[in-house]
C-alpha cells in the first residue's frame, strides 16, 4: 500500500513512476477523486455529528414550547446524518479497495519494460556442462534411477504432482538443511510455518487482489493455501511496534506451499518443473524505513542465493527484473536462473525483492526509530531453495555417464558423505 498524502503532494511523479508498470495515469486520478470526496464526506458528517450533539443539549434545557422544534429538527438531522453515513461507508469502501491495488513505485534502477522480454542479464556465473556423452533430461534420470513414482501418483493426486522417491528424496531434504544451515550462519532465525492462511494475510503480502486465481481456497473452512512463506512471515509481526533495535528482523521460513499454477496451461507440465505442491526454504526481512539500508539487504540476500548455488556447482545468472514483469509489490527484483542442459537455457530458481513499506503499510507494521519518530518497516523477501523445482537443473547437470548423479563436496556432509548417488554408485 501507498502513502494517499505522497501521491496527492507528488501526483506527477506518482503517474510517471507508475506508468513504468503500466499503470493508468487515470486511475490516480480517480483515486484522488475518491479520496478528495471522502475528506468532504468526513467534514460535512462532523459537522452533523457536532450540531446533533448540540440540539441534543438544547433539548435538555429547553422550555415545553420550544422543546417539540428542537427535537424535530434534531429528528431531521440524524435522518441526514445516517444517510451521509451510508454514503462514506460506500465511499471509504471503494477508497481502500483502489488503494489495495496500487502497485508499489519500482526503482529508478530497475530497467523499464512491458514483459520478461526487458529483463537484463547482470552477470553469468560458472561453466556450462561439457557432456562426452548423450545426456539425460530430469525426468530420463529419475526413470533409470527408480527416482519417481511420476505416473502412479498422477493417479492418485492428479495432474501436475509428484513422488520422488530413495536417493533423489534425501536428496531433496539434504539441499534444504544444507541452505537452512547457510541462513543461519548469515543469522537468519530458522522458523516452521504452516501452509494454511487466513485470507487478510494475503491482502497484507500482495497475492490479494492480484491474483486470486492462483490460490487454493477451501470454502468449508474459509482458509486458503499458502504460496510461499513469505505470506505467513510478512503478518507474523501484524499490527507490532518494533524500536530500532528490534531490526533487522531476519527468517528463514520452511514450509509446503501450493500454487494452482493456472496461467501455466501446456507450459513446463511435465515432470518436476511445475508442480501445484512443492517446499520452500524462504528468506525473509523486516529492517528499518531506509533506502540504503534495505538495498543493503537486497544485494546480501541476492548474494545468500548466490552463495547457495555455488554451493551447489551450479551454472547460473542473474537478471535484473524490469517494471512490466516485477509484479505489483516489488520496488527492485533480481531473479537467479540455472542452467538446465535438456532445455539449453536457464530456468529460475530464485526471486530476491525489496518491497519497501508496501507490504508493511498493509500489515501496520511500524518501529519507533531512536529519533522518537514512528516509521512503517521496509520487508524483502528471496527463495531460500524451492524443491523440487531445483533438483532439475541439480541431477541433470551432475550426470555422469552412468546415470549416477556426482554431489558437489559442500553437500556431501548431508547425505553421509556420499560422492554420488543413483543405481549404479559405489
Amino acid at each position: 500500500m501507498l502513502d494517499i498524502k505522497f501521491i496527492a503532494e507528488n501526483t506527477e511523479w506518482v503517474k510517471q513512476s507508475l506508468g513504468k508498470k503500466d499503470f493508468p495515469a487515470e486511475k490516480v486520478d480517480e483515486l484522488l477523486a475518491t479520496y478528495y470526496e471522502l475528506n468532504k464526506l468526513k467534514t460535512s458528517s462532523q459537522s452533523l455529528a457536532e450540531e446533533k450533539n448540540k440540539l441534543s443539549n438544547a433539548i435538555k434545557s429547553a422550555s415545553n414550547e420550544e422543546r417539540p422544534a428542537i427535537i424535530a429538527q434534531s429528528k431531521a438531522i440524524g435522518e441526514e446524518f445516517k444517510i451521509e453515513q451510508e454514503k462514506l461507508a460506500e465511499i471509504q469502501a471503494k477508497f481502500d479497495d483502489m488503494m489495495l491495488r496500487m502497485p508499489n513505485y519500482p526503482s529508478e534502477e530497475s530497467p523499464i519494460g512491458p514483459d520478461d522480454s526487458a529483463n537484463v542479464v547482470r552477470r553469468k556465473v560458472g561453466e556450462l556442462p561439457h557432456f562426452d556423452f548423450e545426456p539425460k533430461d530430469h525426468i530420463e534420470l529419475m526413470e533409470i534411477n527408480d527416482w519417481s513414482e511420476m505416473e502412479r501418483i498422477a493417479k492418485v493426486s492428479g495432474s501436475r504432482t509428484y513422488a520422488i522417491k530413495n536417493d533423489l528424496a534425501q536428496l531433496e531434504i539434504a539441499i534444504h538443511m544444507m541452505v537452512m544451515d547457510i541462513l543461519r550462519q548469515h543469522g537468519f532465525t530458522l522458523i516452521t510455518v504452516p501452509a494454511l492462511s487466513k485470507e487478510k494475510p494475503l491482502y497484507n503480502q500482495g497475492y490479494l487482489p492480484f491474483a486470486r486465481d492462483e490460490i487454493y481456497y477451501m470454502p468449508t473452512d474459509d482458509i486458503y493455501l499458502s504460496g510461499t512463506a513469505e505470506l505467513i512471515l510478512n503478518s507474523l509481526r501484524a499490527d507490532e511496534m518494533l524500536t530500532e533495535a528490534d531490526l533487522p528482523v531476519l527468517y528463514a521460513g520452511f514450509s509446503p506451499c501450493f500454487r494452482r499454477e493456472a496461467g501455466a496451461a501446456g507450459k513446463d507440465t511435465r515432470g518436476l518443473v511445475r508442480v501445484h505442491q512443492f517446499f520452500k526454504t524462504e528468506q525473509f526481512v523486516i529492517c528499518k524505513n531506509d533506502m540504503a539500508e534495505s538495498e543493503k539487504w537486497h544485494q546480501t540476500l541476492l548474494q545468500i542465493s548466490e552463495e547457495v548455488l555455488q554451493a551447489l556447482e551450479l551454472p547460473y545468472q542473474v537478471l535484473e527484473v524490469c517494471t512490466g514483469d516485477m509484479g505489483a509489490p516489488k520496488y527492485r527484483q533480481y531473479d537467479l536462473e540455472a542452467w538446465v542442459p535438456s532445455q539449453n537455457c536457464y530456468r529460475e530458481t530464485h526471486s530476491c525483492s525489496n518491497i519497501t513499506d508496501w507490504q508493511a503499510r498493509r500489515t501496520n507494521l511500524r518501529y519507533r526509530g531512536n529519533d522518537g519518530k514512528v516509521k512503517f518497516c521496509h520487508t524483502l523477501n528471496n527463495t531460500g531453495i524451492a524443491t523440487p523445482r531445483a533438483l532439475v537443473p541439480f541431477i541433470e547437470n551432475h550426470q555422469q555417464k552412468d546415470g549416477t548423479v556426482r554431489i558437489p563436496e559442500k553437500l556431501q556432509p548431508y547425505l553421509g558423505g556420499k560422492k554420488f548417488i543413483g543405481k549404479n554408485a559405489k
